[in-house]
C-alpha cells in the first residue's frame, strides 16, 4: 500500500469502523503519549532545553526523538524497509560508528543525536504541534492498513536480527513500549528541574 492509497483510505474509515484491536493499540499508544507530553506542561523553552542529569536527555529532545522515532517506523508501515535506511558513507564500518571514531558520519546518525536536544530556534510549543501532526497520521495510517498482520523485513542494521520481519501490529507494541519508556525518563527529567511529576 502506498502512503497515497492510505491517506485516500483513512479519510473515509471513521473512528467506529476501526475494529477493537486498532481502538486499544490506538488509545494505548494515545495514552503513553499524553503521559510523555504532560511532563513538558508549564515549561518554559529554557527549561524544556535543560539537562539536569548526567546524561544529554531533555525534556524537548524527549519529544522530539519519540516523534522522529514514531514517524519512521509508521512510514515502515507504509513503505518497508526503504522508510528507514541506515547506509554508511564510503570506508566506515558499523564498529567505527560504535566507537565514534567514523571519519564521517551519515546523516541519519546526526539527525538521530538532534533528536535528543533542542536546537537554536525550536520551542517546546512547535515540538509539541510536531508530535500531534505525527499521532494524527498516525492515527490516519493504522485506520487504512488492511491488516494488522502485514509485515515487512527489517532494514539491515547491527540492532535488528538478521532476516527479521516485523508486522504492523509489531511496529505499534514497539512504538508504545518506546514512548512509554521515555515518558519514564521524562518524569525523572521533570523531577529533577522543578520536583513536578506527571503521572
Amino acid at each position: 500500500m502506498t502512503a497515497t492509497s492510505a491517506t485516500a483510505a483513512a479519510t473515509t474509515t471513521p473512528p467506529s469502523a476501526l475494529d477493537s484491536e486498532r481502538v486499544d493499540l490506538l488509545a494505548q499508544l494515545a495514552t503513553a503519549r499524553s503521559t510523555l507530553t504532560n511532563t513538558t506542561n508549564g515549561l518554559s523553552d529554557e527549561q524544556a532545553g535543560e539537562r539536569p542529569t548526567v546524561s544529554a536527555l531533555c525534556l524537548g529532545g524527549l519529544v522530539k526523538h519519540v516523534a522522529a522515532i514514531e514517524e519512521g517506523w509508521l512510514r515502515f508501515v507504509l513503505e518497508g524497509p526503504s522508510a528507514m535506511s541506515y547506509d554508511l558513507p564510503d570506508g566506515v564500518t558499523w564498529a567505527d560508528m560504535a566507537a565514534g571514531t567514523a571519519r564521517e558520519f551519515p546523516q541519519w546518525a546526526i539527525d538521530h543525536q538532534n533528536n535528543f536536544r533542542m536546537l537554536p530556534g525550536e520551542t517546546l510549543a512547535g515540538i509539541r504541534e510536531r508530535y500531534e501532526r505525527v499521532a494524527a497520521r498516525s492515527e490516519e495510517i493504522v485506520a487504512a492498513v488492511p491488516d494488522l498482520s502485514a509485515t515487512h523485513p527489517l532494514p539491515v542494521a547491527p540492532w535488528h536480527e538478521p532476516g527479521a520481519e516485523w508486522s504492523v501490529r509489531r511496529v505499534l507494541v514497539h512504538v508504545i513500549a518506546e514512548t512509554a519508556q521515555h515518558a519514564g525518563h521524562a518524569d525523572i527529567l521533570r523531577e529533577t528541574l522543578d520536583g513536578r511529576v506527571a503521572t
